[in-house]
C-alpha cells in the first residue's frame, strides 16, 4: 500500500495498540487522524509524529456517543478530504465472574465493544467505499478462548468477530475489505481501566510478563495485516496456539488457559 497518500483514522488512539499503530502508520507516510476521550494524551501522539515529520491531527471521539462519533468523522473529511482506513480500536475489558456482574456492567461492555465499534464502522464506510479502502475492526483471542473473570469481554469480542465476518459478506464487491485483527497478550493499558471506564496507571498488570508482545512489535505486525486486506489476523504465537486448542481440542485449550489464568 502507497502510505504516502493515505488518510487513516484510529479511534482509542491515545495509548496502547492505537497509539502503536498510528506512529507505526505514520512512519510510513500516512497521515493519522487519531481519536478519543483523552485530548491531553492524544495531543502527545500527535506531537510525537509531527517531531518524526509526520502529519496528525487529534479529533475528541466517545464512542459511546453516536453524534459525538459523526462529528469525529465529519471533522476528519473536513480537514483531510477522505478517508482511506479506518481501525475500530477503542475498548476495554469488563471483570468479574458473570454471576457478580450488573445490568450496568454489561451495558458499558457493549456499549462500548459492540455499538461503538458498529457505529464507528457505520460513519466511516460511505467514505471508505470511495477510496475502497480497509476497514479494521479490533477483536481478541479472548473471542475464541473461555476465561474465568472475563466472560463479559469475551462475549462482546466475540460479537466483534460475528459483526466483522458479516461486514465481509456485506461489503462483497465494493473494494472495501474488512479486516478482523484478534490479538493475544499485549502491552496495554487494558488491565489499568476499571469496569466503569476509569483509568487507573498505577496498577500493575497481572498477565505473564514472558507471554506479552511489546506495542511496538505488535503494531508492525497489525499494519502489514491490514496492507495486505487480510480476512481474519491472529497473533501471538501463543494466542495462535490457545486459538488451535480451543478449536480442536477443547478441553486442553480450557486446563492450559486455566492455569495460565491469575487466580
Amino acid at each position: 500500500m502507497e502510505q504516502s497518500n493515505q488518510v487513516v483514522w484510529i479511534t482509542g488512539a491515545s495509548s496502547g495498540l492505537g497509539k502503536g499503530m498510528a506512529l507505526e502508520f505514520a512512519s510510513q507516510g500516512a497521515k493519522l487522524a487519531v481519536s478519543a476521550r483523552r485530548m491531553d494524551l492524544l495531543e502527545e501522539v500527535v506531537k510525537e509524529i509531527e517531531a518524526k515529520g509526520g502529519i496528525a491531527n487529534a479529533y475528541h471521539c466517545d464512542v459511546l456517543d453516536s453524534q459525538s462519533i459523526k462529528n469525529c468523522v465529519d471533522e476528519i473529511i473536513r480537514d483531510f478530504g477522505k478517508l482511506d482506513v479506518a481501525i475500530a480500536n477503542a475498548g476495554y475489558g469488563v471483570l468479574g465472574k458473570i454471576e457478580d456482574l450488573n445490568e450496568a456492567d454489561w451495558s458499558r461492555q457493549l456499549a462500548v465493544n459492540v455499538t461503538g465499534l458498529a457505529l464507528s464502522c457505520k460513519f466511516a464506510l460511505p467514505h471508505l467505499r470511495k477510496t475502497k479502502g480497509r476497514l479494521v475492526l479490533l477483536g481478541s483471542v479472548a473471542a475464541f478462548v473461555p476465561n474465568p473473570g472475563t466472560g463479559a469481554y469475551g462475549a462482546s469480542k466475540a460479537a466483534v468477530h460475528n459483526m466483522g465476518e458479516s461486514l465481509q459478506m456485506e461489503l462483497k464487491g465494493t473494494g472495501v475489505s474488512c479486516t478482523i485483527i484478534h490479538p493475544g497478550m499485549v502491552e496495554s493499558n487494558i488491565t489499568r481501566v476499571d469496569n466503569e471506564g476509569n483509568f487507573h496507571p498505577e496498577r500493575q498488570d497481572p498477565r505473564p510478563a514472558k507471554l506479552m508482545w511489546t506495542t511496538e512489535k505488535a503494531a508492525k505486525v497489525m499494519v502489514k495485516a491490514i496492507e495486505k486486506r487480510k480476512s481474519v489476523f491472529v497473533f501471538t504465537g501463543h494466542g495462535k496456539f490457545i486459538v488451535f486448542l480451543a478449536k480442536y481440542f477443547p478441553s486442553l485449550g480450557r486446563m492450559i488457559k486455566d492455569k495460565m489464568s491469575p487466580k
